[in-house]
């Protein structure tokens, strides 16, 4: 097959294949910053302590914690056709999530690091019977190899950014090359779809956004008794998965507007818990008392920013406030997902960087079920609206609320256009069971 890969992708795989020998002092730094998990570096190596199942083995890949969390419904689904489930991710945050959040009988492991040798252990190994690549983290070697063993693949929840798809036109030999290996592309918007098939896809299907399905996140019952009776009566603004250089912005919020609430109190969860300490100093610093989650701290009456820097815990503190800030849109991030917190009945505040969700923040925007805010001036007096007036809150929620349920029904349309692969698969095991 390499003989008629483009001449990009064919330096790649030397260049990948080249670069095994550098693998452990990779992995020794990534250790070192935490990146990996020093247990199961094998499996970036291939490598697997796990057994195989007996059966079909369905094989879901996805980049990190949203990826993952986006194809909870449908992992659902298919465990209830009695299909056993290979779940692979790229961070050690994804991990946890998937160690918290799904059933055990759902294999986690670490995508193996994109050289030849490594994915031809993986696939060696757990012969997966299907593959859904989930959005857009499309490794090439893993897609070239999966074909090559003739493993059906299907890419789900299909996403190209408005930044991505130029540089793509650019290289259309290659992103082709790798695109047309799926049988099917199943995309989130006509926008998507067509993106997919300008760049070679072939099937190319609109099916929606997986993760306008995905459940509300849980909240542990009596943790969340406990964060209600200790902030009871306070005014309270949720910041959710929020980026560098949005911290500060928030915290400068919270001065501005504690004049107007004297009993304000603001809840950063960062989206990566690692950065919980230094969200920490930089509140002392800006004069105000914080106190740490994974200090085991509660807020108390003096507490003024609660820095939430755990893992899986978003349920709880959706549930605690009526007010959700959406983190990663006053950056240059692209903006996290606000379907959760809708699903929980938050009015959503946002940046104007939200082009990860580009459909679902402008449904929101038009119905009333969102606001932007564009500058420091602008987040401060959309907050100060929101705490000020429960009906404006209200009226928001409903807006939103009506907004996923228009916008849903995506985990259907992806069962629908996996029905072929999954009959076969039923077939499969009513042989293997005869």
């Amino acid at each position: 097959m390499s003989n008629a890969l483009p001449m990009t992708l064919r330096m790649y795989q030397r260049l990948a294949a080249g670069l095994v020998p550098l693998a452990p002092v990779l992995i020794k730094r990534r250790l070192k910053q935490g990146k990996e998990d020093p247990a199961r570096v094998g499996e970036r190596r291939g490598l697997s302590r796990d057994v195989r199942p007996h059966g079909p083995l369905v094989w879901i890949h996805g980049a990190s914690v949203g990826e993952v969390l986006a194809a909870a419904a449908l992992i659902e689904r298919l465990r209830d056709l009695n299909l056993r489930i290979l779940l692979t991710s790229g961070t050690v945050t994804s991990a946890a999530v998937v160690a918290k959040r799904f059933p055990p009988d759902v294999i986690h492991q670490y995508v193996p690091y994109d050289s030849p040798r490594y994915v031809a252990r993986f696939l060696d190994h757990w012969k997966p019977s299907l593959a859904l690549f989930i959005e857009s983290d499309l490794w090439p070697n893993l897609i070239l190899a999966g074909a090559a063993r003739r493993v059906p693949m299907v890419l789900i929840n299909g996403r190209m950014s408005p930044r991505s798809f130029p540089r793509w036109r650019r290289m259309y030999g290659t992103i082709s090359a790798l695109l047309s290996r799926f049988d099917i592309c199943l995309a989130q918007s006509k926008t998507d779809a067509e993106r997919y098939s300008a760049l070679g896809g072939r099937d190319v299907v609109t099916t929606g956004n997986l993760k306008l399905d995905v459940p509300a996140p849980p909240a542990d019952p009596a943790k969340l008794e406990r964060l209600m009776a200790m902030t009871r009566g306070r005014p309270i603004i949720v910041a959710a998965s929020t980026h560098p250089g949005e911290d500060e912005m928030l915290v400068a919020a919270h001065r501005s507007l504690v004049g107007f609430f004297p009993q304000l109190l603001t809840v950063i969860v960062p989206r990566h818990p690692d950065r919980g300490s230094q969200i920490s100093g930089m509140i002392m610093a800006s004069g105000l008392k914080p106190a740490s989650r994974s200090r085991e701290e509660l807020p108390t009456a003096a507490t003024d920013v609660y820095v939430a820097d755990t893992m899986g815990e978003l349920g709880l503190f959706y549930r605690l406030s009526p007010i959700v800030f959406m983190g990663g849109s006053l950056i240059h991030h692209g903006g996290q997902n606000p379907i959760e917190a809708i699903k929980l009945g938050a009015a959503i505040v946002h940046g104007p960087h939200v082009f990860n969700f580009t459909d679902v923040y402008a449904a929101l925007d038009a119905s009333g079920g969102a606001r932007q805010a564009d500058t420091q001036e602008t987040l401060v007096k959309q907050l100060g609206q929101l705490l000020a007036d429960p009906a404006m809150r209200d009226k928001m929620q409903r807006a939103g609320h009506g907004v996923v349920e228009d916008l849903g029904g995506a985990l259907n349309r992806t069962m629908t256009a996996l029905e072929p692969y999954l009959l076969q698969l039923r077939i499969e095991m009513g042989a293997a069971n005869a």
